[in-house]
């Protein structure tokens, strides 16, 4: 779907505050492949509320503060009522894709329809990236958490993050990117946790 050019701009200068090493706009443009890669393949249900999750999971990003889901959506819900009032988008179903996205490592498959699963494995297809790719994204993290959370403190629960994610029977619920990721993200996360 198309997006009102003073949209995307907005979208776009959203993930640029504050500066961001990984959740800028360039993590956004990874999860629209992903999208297209969907849609190619299993589809989705409501390709539109995917979309625009994906566009404002993470408009609102600030490492290591617990609210940032819930004003992400906000933002969300508040630029489709501005931005595409008669285009019939489901706003509370793009909130509530969004609002998931703080459940990471917590949810569970049977809690998630298709659309959801597959928006929540593109989030975290990165886990499955190239080694090189992968360590880009590593070093990111660790970049926005820099003088957030104490050094020790984030590294503690990073690698408590990632162990859990690899302890996992399943990192991720699709078929679709469960195939396409599952091994390599083990490797890397076993690489790193280690």
């Amino acid at each position: 779907m198309p997006l009102p050019a003073d949209q995307l701009a907005e979208i776009e200068a959203a993930h640029a505050q504050p500066p961001r090493a990984y959740h800028n706009f360039g993590h956004v443009q990874a999860l629209l492949q992903h999208h297209r890669d969907v849609a190619a393949g299993p589809g989705w249900r409501q390709p539109r509320e995917v979309a625009l999750a994906m566009l404002y999971h993470d408009a609102v990003y600030e490492a290591g503060r617990g609210d940032n889901e819930a004003r992400s959506a906000m933002m969300a819900r508040a630029a489709i009522a501005r931005w595409l009032p008669d285009a019939g988008v489901d706003a509370e179903r793009v909130a509530a894709l969004i609002e998931l996205t703080a459940r990471h490592g917590h949810v569970r498959g049977d809690e998630l329809d298709a659309d959801a699963a597959l928006f929540l494995d593109a989030d975290m297809a990165i886990l499955g990236a190239p080694p090189d790719v992968f360590d880009a994204y590593d070093r990111g993290i660790a970049e926005e958490y820099r003088g957030k959370v104490p050094g020790l403190l984030f590294r503690l629960n990073r690698r408590r993050f990632l162990k859990g994610v690899l302890a996992q029977p399943r990192i991720f619920f699709s078929d679709f990117f469960h195939a396409r990721y599952d091994a390599q993200a083990r490797e890397n996360l076993r690489r790193v946790t280690g």
